[in-house]
């Protein structure tokens, strides 16, 4: 399992969520269940995309911080390999 972290802000109306230590992974919903869902769904979509790509994923940095989010919390990607590799996302609440 790794854990990222995912940071949610409100712009125009909207939670943006993203995930600062995991480039490009950004999410949006018009409430915090529905953002944190979106977030997960994406951050998978870019893990398989990396895989396929035979690109490593970031290595998770608990440091990184940002000002001007509303809330920072973890966000968990697992990975299980074998014949078939599957992966799992969800957040800290789930």
């Amino acid at each position: 399992m790794l854990t990222y972290k995912s940071t949610y802000k409100t712009e125009d109306g909207l939670l943006v969520g993203s995930v600062l230590d995991f480039p490009g992974t950004i999410a949006y919903g018009s409430s915090m269940e529905e953002a944190r869902g979106n977030l997960a769904s994406a951050l998978q979509d870019m893990a398989e995309t990396n895989l396929l790509k035979g690109e490593p994923l970031p290595i998770p940095n608990p440091s990184l911080t940002d000002k001007d989010s509303e809330l920072e919390e973890p966000i968990h990607l697992v990975l299980q390999a074998g014949q078939n590799v599957s992966m799992s996302v969800g957040a800290a609440s789930e």
